[in-house]
């Protein structure tokens, strides 16, 4: 015959459970990365990525824009204020910018953010610039692992868990 378990041990189970689901979410946490895409390429691009089922960590967060070039940096410093740890800005390749200069204009836009990120003390390597085509689905997969990564290690080094 069994004998049963006490309420103090059934609960010290639970907790002990609790715990051990915890340090797992805790581990599969990603970083809420911005990616602002470009409607014509880098949208389309990322909807290659997903029909065709290329594997990339769920913290993209997708905005589609008309074109690359109409992102300010307000649009930019603000996503990074309000608890993303990151932001992708994606465009066309020059010279296929539907816009004839929007990718062009977007880089300007990114280097200018860079450099106010710097005055404000924000890690620059938090944004990244990509020119991706609406056929380089595996592409966006890549950039989005090696960013993900990127900006997973940086909160590491930032929190002293290197």
């Amino acid at each position: 015959m069994k004998k049963k378990k006490t309420n103090a041990k059934i609960t010290k189970a639970k907790m002990t459970k609790a715990k051990k689901i915890k340090k797992k979410t805790k581990k599969l946490q990603y970083p809420k990365i911005i990616t602002f895409a470009c409607n014509w390429c880098s949208y389309a691009g990322a909807d290659l990525a997903g029909v065709s089922r290329f594997q990339y960590p769920p913290s993209l967060r997708l905005i589609r824009v008309m074109c690359a070039g109409r992102i300010t940096p307000t649009f930019i410093l603000d996503a990074l204020t309000d608890g993303a740890d990151g932001v992708i800005v994606s465009g066309c390749h020059f010279e296929d910018c539907h816009y004839i200069s929007g990718s062009r204009k977007a880089e300007k836009v990114v280097e200018t953010t860079r450099k106010l990120m710097h005055l404000l003390g924000m890690d620059g390597r938090r944004l990244r610039f990509e020119l991706i085509s609406a056929a380089e689905g595996q592409k966006f997969a890549t950039v989005a692992r090696e960013f993900t990564e990127e900006i997973t290690n940086l909160k590491k080094e930032k929190h002293g868990k290197k």
